[in-house]
């Protein structure tokens, strides 16, 4: 959250819970509401206090209106959904989860058994990346051994190439292809 919506935030709350206050204090007649009413009038006809109160309005107005229809999320928090964010002191660099679906697509692709592969790629807050892939794999393949494999070969693809740490690799075998008669 910035500091601007930070300190509208306070002033809402501080400003609801004295209005809810006295609303209370009046309906449970602790105030009596011509007092109310003349402290209020008091305030709004003073030359000085008036201005104080008008320009706090107009500011609070303005606020309410920033709150209510302008987005509080910044670029940065949005290109995080869609990839990880790197800094260094040379500059920023965004890695999208496509690009991190292909890297997972063409390792996957070099292994022989594999006909077909769809990916999806997770990640949480640490930059830690959830890989779910989806294979189609041939007759021959041992489903053991393929997974096993894929799963170091994805880790280490994506640590070499990105520097990310892979939390985890979740294979699902979809189908296994039917032999293809010449």
């Amino acid at each position: 959250m910035k500091f601007l919506e930070k300190i509208t935030l306070v002033l809402y709350s501080n400003i609801m819970l004295i209005l809810a206050v006295i609303t209370c204090l009046l309906i449970f007649g602790w105030i009596d509401i011509d007092i109310a009413t003349s402290v209020v009038q008091r305030f709004i006809a003073g030359d000085s206090s008036s201005k104080i109160l008008l320009g706090c309005s107009v500011v609070i107005i303005l606020l309410s209106i920033k709150c209510i229809f302008f987005d509080s999320s910044s670029k940065e928090q949005e290109n995080a959904k869609q990839g990880v964010l790197l800094e260094n002191e040379n500059g920023k660099l965004l890695i999208s989860k496509e690009t991190l679906e292909n890297l997972v697509n063409s390792v996957a692709m070099n292994f022989e058994s594999a006909e077909q592969v769809t990916t999806r790629v997770d990640l949480d807050k640490e930059n830690n990346v959830n890989v779910f892939v989806n294979l189609i794999i041939n007759s021959n393949a041992v489903i053991k051994d393929l997974s096993a494999n894929l799963q170091s070969k994805i880790k280490e693809k994506i640590k070499t190439a990105t520097d990310l740490d892979v939390k985890e690799v979740n294979i699902t075998v979809k189908k296994v292809a039917e032999k293809k008669e010449d």
